[in-house]
């Protein structure tokens, strides 16, 4: 009879011990992670990526070819607004990056900056994307917190343009997207 009661009891303490581990919400928990939905990406503080509950709602990463995009990147909460990155007890989150192509592309990180000059703790994350050589490719970068990622974007596409063929550059353009027509003439 004694057996029968060990057994109930020792499966009890197990999945209470399972339980407690697993709650997210212990304000004693080491980890602090950031439930992300999605992020933007912005440069000179115009959003060229937008990826929200898996879905891109915005793609507008092209550059011309020897070209460097500054992007910082805001990551965004389950309605949509910017997550404040905060640095907490020096546990700093760090972006990794997977190219499939890196003919094409190269991505540095960038250091966290001080945003407001004022000593607060805010962060903000970045990194810098330069185009190698002409053609499209795709990468996805992480938000690494603590040995594991605690955000991987969806794969991100990004052209690499030839400057005569750029919208974005003051060389020549060939291509519908020029606001003026070139006329050649003797």
């Amino acid at each position: 009879m004694f057996k029968n009661f060990i057994n109930p009891l020792f499966m009890f303490l197990f999945i209470a011990v399972i339980a407690v581990s697993c709650d997210d919400s212990n304000p004693t928990s080491p980890e602090a992670h950031i439930d992300a939905e999605g992020f933007v990406l912005e440069n000179n503080e115009t959003i060229v990526y937008r990826e929200f509950e898996g879905e891109i709602t915005v793609n507008d990463i092209a550059l011309t070819n020897g070209a460097t995009l500054e992007l910082s990147v805001h990551f965004l909460d389950h309605d949509g607004n910017e997550l404040e990155h905060e640095d907490e007890d020096g546990e700093e989150e760090t972006l990794t990056f997977d190219i499939v192509d890196s003919a094409v592309i190269s991505v540095v990180t960038e250091a966290h900056e001080d945003e407001d000059g004022h000593g607060d703790e805010h962060h903000e994350l970045g990194f810098e994307l330069t185009g190698l050589s002409v053609g499209t490719t795709t990468f996805t970068f992480s938000l690494m917190h603590e040995g594991h990622a605690d955000y991987t974007s969806l794969p991100l596409s990004v052209t690499v343009n030839s400057a005569m063929f750029s919208c974005n550059s003051k060389q020549l353009c060939l291509r519908n997207c020029c606001e003026s027509t070139i006329y050649a003439s003797k």
